[in-house]
This record gives C-alpha cells, structure tokens and sequence, in this order.
C-alpha cells in the first residue's frame, strides 16, 4: 500500500527532492546542496567526497569538477556513483544511485560563466587531486592564469559536469523512537517506470 503524504506526497522524485532542497536552503547554515559522492577505483576500493549539487533536472542531478581529479576518473571507469544528501536542520536526507555521463558543452559553459571570478581562474589553476608542494605553489599559478586568462577565462577543457541518472532514490525522514520513515524510488534503467517501496527503518 502507497501510504505517502505530507513532506513524501508526489509522483516525481525529483520534485519531491527539489521541495526538500528548497526548505533546506532556508534552515541549513551552509551548503544545504553539499552532497557526499561515492564512486569505486579500479582497485575496487570505495571513495566519498563532498561536492556541490548544481542542478535538480527532470531526470538527473548535475554537479561539477575537474576532469581529471579522482572522482572524475573513477566515474569514467565505472560509469556509476552515488551520493547523499543530508540535512540536520531538518532530519531529513535522500539517497541517490544511478548512472553518470558527462555535461559537456553549452550547459557548462553557461554555468563556469555564472563563477566567481576567482573561481573561474582557480579551475584553471588547481590540478586537482595531484600532489601540491606548497599553497605558495598553488597561488602563483593562480596568478600565472590570471595573466594568461585576464577578467573574461573561457572554461578550460578539463573541467565541467557530471549528471546522474538515477535508477534509485530515497527519501528518508527522522522519526520518533528510531521509527523513520523512508520511501524508496527504484527503476530499471533511465527511461522505466519507478516502482515505490516503503522501507523498515
């Protein structure tokens, strides 16, 4: 039996998790679209990062990076992530697993271009996930790229978006007693129909 109501109500997760990203942005302090990413090596072994959630589309969750840092790499590899979202605030978090590809292109650039510019010109400077001698080094060639680059950097080839398309998405809730509630999204593949489970917490 389908028994959702209240904050859980919806036939779209994905606007169900817009409406709770939109309460988060007026209760969490910081970063209320920080998610916790996880994606494999070729050693099989786990890693997890915060990144910053960019885009709740009508069927993706978009974030940004280096090309070349570890989790774009991995994410090459395998082809699949996951991540958390989670919300003090309000006891609340959604769980997201599915397949990723890159946001190449006009999406990108739109969005490198609505960066701070210090941000943009950090993109170019940081070799992300590579071993840094000092922050010294870092900020002199923040300075190289500035000169290079000037106040109009175009987004460098290595850097820009991954969407996740998801084949599961939970939404859990705080309840009393350790009594949560938690409502499970599940699909096939991209383009099936969601199946919804009510989970034990």
């Amino acid at each position: 039996m389908d028994d959702r109501s209240g904050i859980f109500a919806g036939s779209d997760p994905f606007e169900i998790a817009r409406r709770w990203l939109a309460e988060a942005e007026l209760t969490e302090p910081n970063d209320p679209n920080a998610i916790a990413l996880s994606t494999t090596g070729a050693d099989g072994m786990p890693n997890a990062r915060m990144v910053l959630l960019k885009e709740i589309g009508a069927d993706r969750f978009v974030f940004y990076t280096n090309y070349t840092s570890a989790k774009a790499r991995e994410i090459d590899e395998s082809g699949k992530a996951a991540f958390v979202m989670h919300w003090k605030s309000l006891r609340r978090q959604i769980r997201v697993r599915g397949h990723v590809s890159k946001v190449d292109g006009p999406d990108a650039d739109e969005y490198y271009a609505s960066r701070s510019l210090k941000s943009r010109l950090g993109a170019w400077a940081s070799k992300q996930s590579s071993p840094l001698g000092s922050r010294a080094e870092l900020m002199a060639e923040v300075a190289r790229q500035t000169a290079r680059h000037g106040m109009t950097p175009p987004r460098p080839p290595f850097w820009g978006g991954f969407e996740i398309r998801p084949i599961e998405i939970e939404f859990w809730a705080d309840g009393a007693f350790r009594l949560h509630d938690r409502f499970c999204w599940r699909r096939a593949g991209d383009e099936q129909s969601w199946q919804i489970l009510r989970l034990s917490p």
